[in-house]
């Protein structure tokens, strides 16, 4: 058990780290089929991302049919690219859009 300041420390830094965006990709392990999509923060997406298909909405079209079919264990959550640091914050919105198409045509999808 953590002692309170120990608590209040590990709070602390969950709360002062700076969100990662990119690009990821959810594969299906048996036909490698992918999708590819844009986050602002590529730390948290896959947990909302395996809450969303879990509960049975779709993210994308067809995205739960292979979820309810063969469990999550059957997808990998894979991060192509995570910008720089150093990004604007007014760029952001703009990279990840051009990056994502640039990694849908780089796995021909």
């Amino acid at each position: 058990m953590l002692s309170t300041e120990e608590r209040k420390a590990a709070i602390r830094a969950y709360k002062e780290r700076k969100p990662r965006p990119g690009i990821y990709a959810v594969r299906l392990k048996e036909s490698g089929r992918c999708w590819v999509a844009s986050a602002p923060n590529l730390d948290t997406t896959k947990n909302g991302l395996w809450i969303t298909l879990n509960s049975g909405r779709q993210p994308r079209p067809g995205a739960t049919d292979g979820m309810e079919r063969l469990g999550e264990t059957a997808f990998e959550y894979v991060i192509l690219e995570a910008l720089k640091e150093d990004v604007l914050p007014l760029a952001v919105k703009d990279l990840l859009k051009e990056k994502k198409r640039l990694w849908a045509e780089k796995l021909a999808l």
